[in-house]
């Protein structure tokens, strides 16, 4: 049995709105389509004011506009993510300062944050990895006391909640993902929530090239001009199209995507009890949004002979992430704290195939496998 790593839903209607998005007359961006994405997420979730992007990178990248970060500032943020929550903050200007994870969860460590606030420090950076929400009562009274944003990087967290409250929705801004490997996806495509109605009107400036031109087409301006910096964040109205497709398919999608993760975690519970891996841990005031499953192993030496093992069974399995403080860019840059939650996480985490359309059967192929490698290998 063949299980790749990721296989996108792409529902038949998808073209249907696309071909009624180009009969409207225009697929430029903010048109009918991206208004309709703006209104679902506006009133399913609840956010104050919305806005789509090409990238989650992008909604980052606006999110440091709009904090005014400059040259010499220092934007605290965990090293175990992308590389575009730096690149976003680093192109401003700002020394990023990388914080450390969670010993059991591979989130920061509200405590590294607080440690790490100097006079300097303007923004804090949150990532919500794999949709399990992090610490943020704790890290929003550190914004408090101190005077500092907060921004969400909520990429991998669409339909989660922390106290029951919606990931992006909590800091000053919130940002998501739709790649084709997240749960809601346009291929590309990002969302920028702006959670402090005083900086909803300069973030639609930003977004459309430092214009007020979204005021003019709504009427409320008889012309438009260069009134801020800013750039072309916002997507093709064709992007949208494809993302109201399966923004009608919301609830479907995550009710598929949530089993799919019960799935594993019911079946690879027994090896976790066994000592040979351990499963996600979810704290109490976290959900599950069905992300992505992923296991951590004893060594990397084991999760590297895990995936080439898996390989030879046409079970397609890949790590997450390179920490960025020893990357090749960074490392000169780095200030010589060791992370030692950050490598341990970063050598040993391994995520399993997971998509809508993976039912129970290939779940428990993969999860068969797996049993069947540390019956044969034990923990080597």
């Amino acid at each position: 049995m063949q299980i790749p790593f990721n296989k996108p839903f792409i529902p038949w209607y998808s073209f249907m709105h696309l071909i009624r998005g180009a009969w409207s007359g225009t697929i430029a961006g903010n048109g009918m389509y991206t208004k309709k994405c703006h209104a679902f997420f506006e009133e399913r979730f609840g956010f104050t004011k919305v806005l789509m992007t090409t990238s989650c990178s992008d909604a980052l990248e606006m999110a440091a506009l709009l904090c005014r970060i400059e040259p010499g500032d220092e934007v605290i943020m965990p090293s175990f993510t992308f590389m575009s929550t730096a690149n976003a903050f680093l192109v401003r200007g700002a020394r990023v300062v990388f914080a450390d994870t969670l010993a059991d969860v591979p989130n920061i460590d509200p405590a590294e944050i607080e440690r790490l606030v100097t006079p300097k420090t303007k923004a804090i950076v949150v990532v919500h990895y794999s949709g399990v929400a992090c610490d943020m009562d704790r890290i929003m009274d550190i914004a408090h006391r101190k005077g500092l944003f907060v921004v969400e990087d909520a990429a991998h967290a669409i339909d989660s909640c922390y106290r029951g409250k919606p990931l992006g929705s909590i800091g000053h801004f919130g940002t998501f993902s739709f790649h084709e490997t997240k749960n809601i996806i346009a291929g590309e495509g990002g969302l920028l929530i702006v959670n402090d109605g005083q900086f909803a009107k300069r973030a639609e400036i930003i977004w459309e090239k430092g214009t007020n031109r979204a005021a003019f087409y709504r009427g409320e301006i008889d012309k438009y001009g260069w009134v801020d910096i800013g750039s072309s964040f916002l997507p093709s109205d064709s992007v949208a199209a494809f993302l109201f497709t399966q923004l009608m398919q919301f609830d479907n999608i995550q009710t598929r995507r949530k089993k799919v993760w019960q799935n594993y975690h019911a079946l690879l519970k027994p090896l976790e009890l066994k000592g040979y891996l351990k499963c996600p841990v979810v704290p109490d005031f976290a959900t599950v949004n069905g992300n992505l499953f992923y296991i951590t192993v004893p060594s990397g030496e084991t999760r590297d002979n895990l995936i080439a093992f898996l390989r030879t069974q046409g079970i397609s399995a890949l790590f997450h992430y390179q920490p960025l403080h020893s990357s090749q860019y960074f490392i000169d840059k780095h200030d010589g704290r060791v992370l030692p939650n950050t490598d341990r996480f970063a050598s040993t985490i391994l995520r399993l195939p997971f998509y809508n359309s993976l039912r129970k059967r290939g779940v428990a192929h993969v999860a068969g496998k797996i049993n069947e490698y540390f019956r044969v290998n034990g923990s080597r």
